[in-house]
């Protein structure tokens, strides 16, 4: 009697072992459900891992739980990543005096010609008069490294 006993235990033990999912049909059924290529599902032992791309923190939650509910499943890993917006690099910084001293800057580069005048109203200086062709050029050049917002160049070229 208590051999059959043994025999019996032993049976239903196998029974119960052998009615559990393997790690493949439980991956399967995971991947069948989710059914999304960003994200990748594999089960080994029972502990399911999800790896990919998330385009938010809900999203990866609700796949956890998703994937958590799976039978088969004792404990999740997810190592989903949160997808990035299009970002683009970050523009170089560029400083902008302020009127009074990029006004005190330009009137020392402006004095040294007769007949040229400028103003600074909101970063943009607004040259005017007139200058020789020879002299523009270094003059424009000499203002823009001053790093106004513009230049608005209203210079007559003699």
């Amino acid at each position: 009697m208590k051999m059959r006993t043994i025999l019996l235990g032993m049976s239903l033990s196998i029974a119960l072992v052998s009615c559990k999912p393997s790690d493949a049909d439980v991956e399967k059924a995971i991947n069948e459900k989710l059914n999304d290529p960003d994200i990748q599902v594999t089960v080994h032992e029972g502990v399911a891992t999800i790896t990919g791309v998330c385009d938010d923190e809900i999203f990866k939650k609700n796949i956890e739980k998703s994937v958590r509910a799976t039978k088969g499943v004792k404990s999740v890993v997810n190592t989903c990543e949160l997808a990035r917006a299009n970002q683009e690099p970050a523009a170089t910084t560029v400083v902008i005096n302020s009127d009074a001293d990029l006004d005190k800057s330009v009137s020392k580069v402006v004095d040294a010609y007769d007949g040229v005048s400028a103003t600074v109203v909101g970063g943009v200086v607004t040259l005017s008069g007139e200058i020789k062709k020879d002299k523009l050029q270094s003059r424009i050049q000499r203002i823009q490294e001053l790093k106004p917002k513009k230049v608005d160049n209203k210079l007559v070229v003699k």
